[in-house]
């Protein structure tokens, strides 16, 4: 092993770059406009209006702690599809706008450093009720489902770009969320790219417990082709990419 490397990559996981970035130097600090809350899209796009949180009903309504007794990682799934309630349900807790506090600020259902919000929910749907095959963007703010396109063989496509992982493709459906660096580098310039990882994983662990809550079951997935992951997506791989996705799909 090269201990020498090692060093290197462990300094990600620390934070001892604060110690030596000129924060009076960021963007932010500069008086440039904080980057907006989503990604634009096209007016007229496809979009798909999901039930609101106070329709959710008896959707999600499980002991907090028995959610968490009974976390797991879950690899294998019914065919059964996923209905849009539940969809609606999981991308609210998952990335659901509480309150807007300005352009560039949004309260969430989940924490986030600086409330900068640098993640992008991409859902490459297969078996959702009354959905379309294809790959969806979900848009926090007006609570809809973006459709991005359709694709042929997207099964293969998506288990291919997770390393031929198999249950992505047997899922009805795989969330990958992508990081839009400059909206957390905004703030925090060197500084910010740890703090994009741990707001994924404080996603993905809200994806866990709500699909406790459904009787569906989700598997974290770290291991990915990146360039094919992005390509997959359509996104520059650059000022987007791909940095965690989870497969969901009903319980055996």
């Amino acid at each position: 092993m090269d201990k020498d490397l090692f060093k290197v990559y462990r300094l990600f996981l620390k934070d001892s770059i604060r110690k030596v970035v000129d924060f009076s130097q960021t963007d932010q600090n500069r008086g440039i406009k904080p980057p907006p809350l989503e990604k634009p899209f096209a007016e007229d796009a496809v979009r798909v209006d999901l039930p609101r949180n106070v329709q959710f009903g008896k959707i999600g309504q499980i002991d907090l702690a028995a959610a968490i007794g009974n976390r797991e990682s879950r690899r294998a799934y019914r065919r059964s599809p996923l209905s849009l309630d539940e969809m609606s349900f999981l991308l609210w807790a998952t990335q659901g706008v509480k309150e807007k506090l300005d352009p560039g600020h949004a309260l969430r259902t989940v924490p986030s450093a600086g409330c900068r919000h640098a993640l992008e929910t991409y859902l490459v749907i297969l078996n959702v009720s009354g959905m379309e095959q294809g790959v969806y963007r979900y848009l926090p703010l007006e609570h809809q489902l973006l459709l991005e396109f359709t694709e042929k063989n997207l099964e293969r496509k998506i288990v291919r770009a997770a390393l031929d992982q198999p249950y992505p493709g047997e899922a009805a459906v795989t969330f990958v969320w992508t990081a839009v660096p400059y909206r957390m580098e905004w703030r925090y310039g060197l500084a910010a790219h740890k703090v994009i990882a741990l707001d994924a994983g404080h996603v993905c662990q809200n994806l866990y417990l709500a699909c406790e809550a459904i009787g569906a079951g989700a598997c974290a997935i770290g291991a990915y082709d990146q360039s094919r992951m992005d390509k997959l997506l359509r996104v520059d791989g650059e000022e987007e990419f791909a940095i965690y996705l989870a497969s969901v799909g009903r319980r055996n």
